[in-house]
């Protein structure tokens, strides 16, 4: 193994990725509805700022500005053309963050979803979900992303096709998928479904995991799932910050830096080797999150009682796998998650 994510993996028995990239943006002043993406060109100095962030926290990965930088989302802003360009920018930014770092950081070139359906039910076919996320990978590769990184994922046949286009252009990858839906994607994919998948892949990722969802807890619920089917490859768990809430005019999620740093260390003791956060997570999370995976010893793995008792209760009362039956009923309390 050469890559840069492996060798630290080697030797690492956790490592920490970052946080938020749109909410951290929006404070930055990028307003609803903008492309993200085309700050790469227009405000270089505030990406750079948004990675850097990131590595002062304590991150050893970070994702690049990416995430909808694919052609079928550029399309809604005209700039489908410029897929390979926007996404070649966003890891050259990325490079210099990391090469001026002082250790060994992860640039990983982050790719989302492209935001349609596949047939029958929808237009996009496999040949052209292929097609997209490889001109997208190859932007990444030539801008000096270490690895590709595959997030909010809910189609199997996305993944797939993601994880086709990744062995075309010759890059390492990652991959997670979002559990929002009673504990499955919202095409019905559960974390044992998930697990299955990722095994039987021609070019499986070196790691996989969930993002997103709807909470810390939830998020760990389906770290628990994918242990429990045994797989040896790393685990990632990317869970937001608390659940959102609207006030005064803005989105805020309610989630603490002191509630992230719990679930940080419960992340890596439900088996999870690569933690960061996702929406709603900043730097002052990810200081808290790194102190906490340093300081705190790991301990057993954490039972659904142990997670609700400390991070919430779940939006649903399984996971849909049937291996948790006896789980906590879904409640929304939490001594920490005010504020």
């Amino acid at each position: 193994m050469t890559d840069a994510l492996s060798r630290l993996l080697e030797t690492r028995d956790w490592l920490m990725a970052d946080g938020a990239t749109g909410t951290n943006l929006f404070n930055m002043g990028l307003q609803s509805g903008d492309a993200p993406e085309l700050w790469n060109e227009a405000h270089p100095d505030r990406i750079r700022t948004l990675y850097k962030s990131a590595v002062d926290a304590g991150s050893d990965i970070f994702l690049t500005n990416s995430f909808g930088g694919n052609a079928s989302r550029l399309k809604l802003h005209g700039a489908e053309k410029r897929a390979h360009e926007l996404s070649r920018i966003s890891a050259e930014l990325g490079r210099d963050v990391a090469d001026t770092a002082g250790r060994t950081v992860v640039v990983a070139g982050s790719v989302g979803p492209t935001g349609d359906i596949f047939e029958p039910l929808g237009p996009l076919t496999h040949s052209l979900a292929v097609e997209m996320f490889h001109e997208q990978a190859e932007g990444l590769k030539d801008g000096g992303a270490d690895v590709l990184w595959l997030e909010t994922i809910s189609a199997p046949e996305e993944y797939r096709a993601a994880a086709e286009a990744f062995g075309l252009a010759g890059m390492p990858w990652c991959g997670t998928m979002s559990f929002d839906t009673a504990g499955r994607t919202m095409m019905g994919v559960t974390s044992a479904d998930m697990v299955a998948m990722v095994e039987g892949l021609d070019n499986p990722p070196l790691a996989f995991g969930a993002n997103c969802g709807t909470g810390a807890s939830d998020l760990l619920r389906t770290v628990l799932g994918f242990v429990a089917q045994g797989s040896e490859r790393p685990i990632i768990a990317k869970g937001n910050a608390g659940i959102p809430k609207y006030h005064e005019g803005h989105i805020h999620y309610d989630g603490t830096p002191a509630l992230m740093a719990d679930y940080a260390v419960m992340a890596r003791d439900c088996g999870a080797t690569i933690i960061g956060g996702c929406c709603g997570t900043m730097p002052e999370h990810l200081e808290q999150m790194r102190e906490a995976l340093e300081t705190r010893p790991r301990g057993p793995r954490p039972t659904l009682d142990q997670i609700t008792d400390t991070l919430g209760g779940f939006s649903s009362a399984n996971d849909g796998t049937g291996d948790d039956a006896d789980a906590p009923a879904p409640r929304r309390s939490s001594r920490r998650r005010r504020g």
